[in-house]
């Protein structure tokens, strides 16, 4: 790794631990307020999880997002205290009205980013359903059910308004950058008329691996059920493709399975003290936000551990449960990974086909001189999308290597291209030579095989000019 490469590795680094620190401090106010609004691990863990979820979905960094956030989050936090009672009295009703809501959220992604970021805010308070011990049905004792059904969405706008301020102060602070209008990945348009659009095999997917891994745990593993649910709900949440699923499933396998090694050695020695447990699992949070920059296998590493400690708190936690949900991640994965594959496959080449010719479309619009207002921040987001596939293909790179199809390729040529077509843009020039080079590597996007020699021209030319 020469010098630029290590420096460029700790500017990320810091900038994940300045984002980490915002993120574990609203996790803390949230779990604080809660605590003291609803006593008990129940809320606090409620609190931390949606505020965690928030900080990292970006959702409010949107225009009008806190507004969004603000209308959703109560209601669904309501829904979502419903079909929690509904998988602790009822399992399986619970968990085919689970199944349904969440593939309406995938489906419903199809209708534009206001879809989209509804969904995404709909779907944070039911994950925390899997992860949180159920909300008793009082608070305290001698509380009426109105006080049970007011908890949650009290705990909702909690985490909303702690990650609104935090995030506003890291504004302050320049430790977050300014919100801008993100680009948007549209899914891949589907590759024959009679076969589902994109959106609704993502939706088909996961209510198969849904549907599939509630019946597994249900009836393998009936009072803890919800590690082999959750992991076959996060391989295939906002997966890029079928080798995307793969990726993230072995990776979460792996780092279940060595934050399982280090929980057996240092749940033994928290303690049962809630506010010493708390503040470890935390702390645990912050190295995986910190270490997700190094792989998706390090988050899991840190949540594995932080979620081990919390189990701490339950009066029937045993070292071997543990290693129970080493084995229920391993069926999850399982699960997850056979539904991208055999329920209407999306090929993750093909999403990378459609990033690419989004960016390219960019890249000929920012340098057309007959388009007025050209701006340099129209081409970086979507070619933001591509690079974001990177270790999508990584694996793909060595599994591959004698194909004639080098994905991994495509996005490097392509990576190498933003810093001249953002000068060029920034400058207002257009050379001819330029221009014709991105209109060839459009046109080659109809056939793979020339993706790679069209693109790598494409980077020769701007490295000329």
């Amino acid at each position: 790794m020469n010098a630029s490469a290590v420096a460029r590795l700790c500017s990320q680094l810091a900038r994940a631990a300045r984002e980490a620190a915002l993120t574990v401090l609203a996790m803390a106010a949230t779990a604080a307020a809660a605590a003291w609004l609803a006593p008990g691990p129940a809320a606090p863990v409620l609190g931390a999880v949606l505020a965690l979820s928030l900080a990292r979905s970006h959702l409010l960094a949107a225009r009008h997002g806190w507004l969004e956030a603000l209308a959703t989050l109560p209601v669904v936090s309501l829904a979502t205290l419903g079909i929690g009672m509904l998988l602790h009295h009822w399992p399986w009703l619970g968990a085919a009205v689970f199944v349904a809501v969440i593939s309406a959220t995938s489906w419903v992604r199809r209708h534009g980013p206001l879809a989209q970021r509804l969904a995404r805010l709909a779907t944070l308070p039911l994950v925390t359903v899997l992860v949180v011990p159920p909300l008793p049905h009082a608070a305290r004792v001698g509380d009426s059910p109105l006080v049970a059904l007011i908890v949650p969405m009290a705990v909702a706008l909690l985490a909303l308004a702690s990650v609104f301020a935090v995030q506003r102060l890291g504004r302050l602070l320049r430790w977050l950058p300014t919100p801008v209008a993100a680009a948007v990945a549209a899914p891949p348009a589907s590759a024959a008329s009679m076969r589902p659009s994109p959106p609704v095999r993502m939706a088909l997917q996961m209510a198969v691996a849904l549907g599939v891994a509630f019946c597994v745990g249900l009836l393998a593993f009936p009072t803890h059920w919800r590690w082999l649910v959750l992991t076959a709900f996060l391989v295939n949440s906002g997966s890029l493709g079928r080798l995307d699923v793969a990726r993230k499933s072995v990776l979460r396998v792996v780092g279940a399975a060595a934050g399982t090694l280090l929980a057996t050695a240092v749940a033994g020695h928290a303690g049962a003290d809630g506010a010493t447990t708390g503040a470890l699992a935390i702390a645990c949070v912050f190295a995986g936000l910190v270490l997700r920059v190094l792989g998706y296998g390090w988050w899991v590493l840190g949540i594995t551990l932080a979620l081990a400690l919390l189990q701490a708190l339950e009066p029937a936690a045993a070292p071997w449960l543990l290693w129970q949900r080493v084995a229920e991640i391993v069926l999850g994965a399982a699960v997850g990974v056979a539904a991208a594959v055999l329920v209407f496959p999306i090929p993750s080449t093909d999403i990378l086909r459609g990033r690419i010719g989004r960016a390219l479309a960019a890249m000929s619009e920012a340098l057309d001189p007959a388009v007025a207002g050209r701006k340099p921040v129209d081409v970086a987001g979507p070619l933001a999308l591509v690079t974001e596939m990177r270790p999508v293909f990584r694996v793909h790179r060595f599994a591959r290597r004698r194909r004639p199809l080098r994905p991994d390729e495509w996005i490097a040529s392509l990576a190498a291209c933003e810093a001249p077509v953002l000068a060029l843009a920034a400058s207002g020039q257009a050379p001819g030579e330029v221009r014709r080079a991105i209109g060839a590597a459009r046109k080659a996007m109809r056939e793979p095989v020339e993706i790679g020699p069209a693109l790598a021209a494409l980077r020769d030319v701007l490295g000329r000019s």
